[in-house]
């Protein structure tokens, strides 16, 4: 099995600096070397020319870099993993499944996070752009953003399965429970049927993963971190009922801060997340 690597060394638009950063963990830590083929590797540059006046044509600027790697790497019989970045890719993850498998490909999404990112500009409390990437993918705002980051068919709420999101806003909650999309917990038979039934109407699926999901003793240094959430092992028991179906042709390890105090904690998790699931899609 092969592997295109697609680091985004990115959040929002600011270039991520510090002594470590979760791609080069990845490398040195080997954990792609057990899809045993040669890796290959991107890293999308936003140069400064080319940064929008507008946090969100600068997303789409980006978005529009990353879905251009994914698809070279489908293009060339390639899996894809997206390392490094936030839940802002999502859009730049869909466009590039859609132009590297054709706009006729049915495309459903698994949504590994403690929030829905479903929120809309207006049911957002915060106005974050972080919190809306999903709802930007399923076309209820942002089209600019979405078109920009290579996506062109907004993506149906009947091919999204959420997975614990444990954190919703009130308007964010009843906006979801108004769509098509499943949200389920993150172990038990409910996760099963939810990605069994996905996988038998879709072409193929994009397992997203924010590390936030994780209980906030295992992602100290996350921005967005939340009580009460599963374990590392709980978590890659779920992954793998999606990896199982034989249908994931992408993966996202998103929002991994291994920098600051317990920073090495989170750089495991998501490592050891990384590597076990690589070691399950090549069975799958």
């Amino acid at each position: 099995m092969s592997i295109h690597v697609v680091e985004v060394r990115y959040r929002h638009d600011d270039l991520v600096r510090g002594p470590v950063h979760e791609a080069d963990a990845y490398r040195e830590a080997g954990v792609f070397e057990s899809a045993g083929e040669p890796v290959s590797y991107a890293a999308p540059v936003l140069r400064d020319d080319t940064y929008a006046t507008d946090p969100v044509g600068t997303l789409g600027t980006i978005g529009g870099q990353i879905a251009d790697e994914v698809a070279k790497g489908l293009k060339q019989g390639k899996r894809v993993v997206l390392a490094g970045g936030n839940c802002n890719s999502l859009p730049a993850m869909i466009g590039g499944l859609q132009t590297g498998l054709g706009q006729t490909e049915r495309i459903g999404l698994v949504w590994f996070d403690a929030h829905g990112d479903f929120n809309t500009p207006k049911t957002t409390l915060s106005g974050m752009l972080g919190g809306m990437p999903v709802a930007v993918s399923a076309g209820l705002c942002y089209g600019d953003w979405r078109m920009a980051s290579r996506q062109d068919v907004p993506l149906p709420t009947d091919r999204i399965v959420m997975v614990d999101v444990r954190n919703l806003d009130a308007d964010e909650d009843k906006l979801i429970s108004a769509t098509d999309v499943a949200v389920v917990p993150v172990a038990g038979q409910e996760l099963a049927e939810a990605v069994n039934a996905l996988a038998e109407r879709v072409d193929t699926i994009y397992l997203h993963i924010d590390l936030d999901i994780l209980d906030e003793s295992y992602v100290p240094t996350h921005r967005t971190k939340e009580p009460d959430g599963p374990d590392v092992e709980t978590t890659q028991a779920a992954m793998n009922v999606v990896l199982d179906t034989g249908k994931v042709a992408a993966i996202g390890m998103v929002s991994v801060y291994p920098n600051g105090d317990g920073g090495e904690i989170a750089i495991k998790a998501a490592s050891d997340l990384l590597r076990e699931s690589v070691q399950r899609w090549k069975t799958a």
